[in-house]
């Protein structure tokens, strides 16, 4: 295909699509010229070449962010609410656009799009509400000498990574508690998915965030561009979603400057489902914690296990219902499950479907990678799977559902722990005493009762052990981006 110069942004449905990078205010090429491509997983098809930013233009990246600093960090709080508020009716407005943008590019059915922009547009409208609430407290000292004052401050200039499954809340989930703080920002999308996150920038810039506030960079050079930035002492935070590798490699990175860290990385959900649940219920939450975005979420249910009691029936009525999803591209409105976002993706699926099986899994859904053009992999569901296969220990990322039979509550919390990871768990049972004992015994930063979402911009994200640090969403997520300061005073 013919591509557009970069200079020339693409226009979806009369939403402008800008393909350049933001410093200062501007829309520029790389210095380099350098371009990447992205690629529509649907068909493996070009859609469009981005800038590709070198070291420089992330260097000049956290200039403009430095420089804009003061000024923003001096808004009055109601003028950053007020923003805030335009960014979330602007991305309500174009809430299709924005949806078709991101089946183009990331390949998640229209239908999940859509649900990802009301939850992405939210996080602008609940920190538009934030930001006039950063309410610190004054008291007396035990001694009765002096006052204690605390207040809560802007940490400066904050650098945030994106993954390319939800390209535009990831975006919206960092920026928005960033720019009600007062904080300025350098944003590096993933070059998987870029789109989304340049048309909510301009998106932005049209509701009046002022020039140097929001810095967008795109790279397939991520660690060459990224380590100066984070080695600049102007940077004062950092906040990174995706994998646990990248995340500690980046922790180690930002120690030397001592930076603030959130992290928000992998997860291997357990889903336990005891005798006693409302059995449609729990389908219904396995359907949502399983295959919201085809399984490529953090949050996604990975290990489902299943009292049993109810484990054979639970297995054939969820194999029925994933083995009559309609797999298709994700633009096509008739479409449940899209492809996955690239060709490793189908690999990693496959291997961890076969190795478990290998091992004496046994299929009753799926199983096998579709032929033809685009990156797909069918619903599938695993029973039987035995402890040791890689898909209990591995995050899948995929349309892959393991059901692992138990008999007891100690048995299943006991398996639920045995990860790495932390994040989301889910417990499906009609006992309310044995839901929230186990929700507190599960060792996760987030447990989702009787129900298969768990995400919110009013609640805390984030999780425990190697899922990461620090919260997302809530006022934790505004208090993230802040330095508490205490002054002593007398009067």
């Amino acid at each position: 295909m013919t591509l557009l110069s970069t200079s020339e942004p693409l226009d979806i449905d009369g939403l402008t699509v800008p393909r350049q990078l933001l410093v200062a205010g501007n829309w520029q090429d790389a210095s380099n010229a350098g371009t990447v491509e992205v690629i529509n997983p649907s068909d493996a098809s070009v859609i469009t070449d981005i800038a590709d930013a070198d070291v420089e233009d992330g260097l000049a990246a956290v200039d403009a962010a430095a420089a804009a600093l003061p000024e923003w960090a001096a808004t009055p709080p109601r003028r950053r609410a007020e923003i805030l508020r335009r960014c979330f009716d602007l991305m309500t407005e174009r809430s299709e656009q924005l949806a078709h943008l991101i089946s183009l590019e990331n390949g998640k059915a229209l239908a999940d799009a859509r649900g990802e922009v009301a939850y992405a547009a939210e996080f602008f409208r609940w920190y538009a509400e934030e930001a006039v609430r950063i309410i610190g407290d004054v008291s007396v000292s035990p001694s009765g000498a002096n006052r204690i004052l605390v207040q809560h401050m802007p940490i400066g200039v904050c650098v945030l990574i994106t993954p390319w499954n939800f390209p535009a809340a990831m975006a919206t989930r960092k920026l928005a508690p960033a720019l009600a703080a007062g904080c300025t920002a350098v944003l590096k999308p993933a070059t998987l998915t870029p789109l989304t996150t340049l048309a909510i920038a301009q998106l932005m810039i049209d509701a009046g965030v002022p020039a140097g506030v929001v810095n967008i960079i795109t790279t397939s050079k991520t660690s060459e561009v990224m380590t100066p930035i984070l080695a600049d002492p102007r940077v004062r935070k950092l906040s990174f979603t995706g994998s646990t590798s990248v995340g500690r490699h980046l922790l180690r990175q930002a120690a030397d400057n001592v930076l603030k860290c959130s992290m928000e990385l992998g997860g291997n959900a357990p889903f336990l489902v005891f005798d006693d649940a409302d059995l449609e219920l729990a389908l219904d939450g396995a359907m949502v914690a399983k295959m919201r975005n085809g399984g490529q979420a953090c949050t996604a249910a990975n290990r489902i296990y299943v009292q049993r009691g109810i484990h054979d029936e639970f297995a054939r009525r969820l194999a029925e219902r994933m083995g009559a999803m309609r797999v298709g591209p994700g633009t096509d409105p008739s479409t449940e499950v899209g492809p996955l976002v690239d060709e490793p993706s189908v690999r990693k699926v496959d291997s961890l479907v076969r190795d478990a099986v290998s091992q004496g899994a046994r299929l009753l859904a799926g199983g096998k990678a579709i032929d033809g053009a685009g990156y797909y992999y069918p619903p599938t569901v695993v029973t039987n799977v035995p402890l040791q296969a890689r898909m209990v220990s591995e995050e899948i990322f995929g349309p892959v559902a393991s059901v692992i039979p138990f008999d007891t509550e100690d048995e299943v919390i006991a398996a639920a722990n045995d990860s790495e990871y932390g994040l989301a768990a889910y417990v499906f049972t009609e006992d309310l005493r044995r839901g929230l004992r186990v929700s507190e015994r599960v060792e996760s930063g987030m447990v989702a009762l009787n129900r298969g979402l768990v995400s919110d911009p009013a609640a805390p994200f984030g999780g425990v052990k190697q899922s990461g640090l620090g919260r997302e969403g809530a006022h934790q997520g505004l208090l993230d981006f802040t330095e508490t300061k205490y002054i002593a005073l007398d009067w």
